[in-house]
């Protein structure tokens, strides 16, 4: 009886305990975990660029960006030695901008 009470007790205390240190569980072991906002790669157009919906030149063409528009760089994709694109984010403010705004897409470089 107290041989399965100690079992059922220890059993308990390691399902409440244990999934806290896991990392899908709760503790955060780092502050800086997130690398993304350290590791972002901004870029300004020096001339006037389309943004396309996806890394090809048939592409739809979103939008046109204006010479000096600073733009997030979120990853690379190259096609040929001759043709790179890049996905990029163009800045916003979540709370104020029109949600159905276009923030992202793809530029050739």
């Amino acid at each position: 009886m107290i041989n399965n009470l100690l079992k059922n007790f220890c059993l308990i205390t390691f399902a409440l305990i244990a999934p806290i240190t896991l990392p899908a569980g709760g503790i955060q072991k780092s502050l800086n975990h997130n690398k993304y906002l350290y590791n972002t790669n901004e870029i300004t157009l020096s001339t006037n660029t389309s943004l396309y919906s996806f890394p090809e030149i048939h592409a739809n063409e979103l939008l046109v960006l204006d010479l000096g528009t600073t733009l997030s760089v979120l990853r690379n994709w190259k096609v040929s030695e001759s043709e790179i694109w890049v996905r990029v984010e163009l800045a916003s403010n979540k709370f104020l901008d029109d949600p159905n705004k276009i923030s992202k897409g793809w530029i050739k470089m």
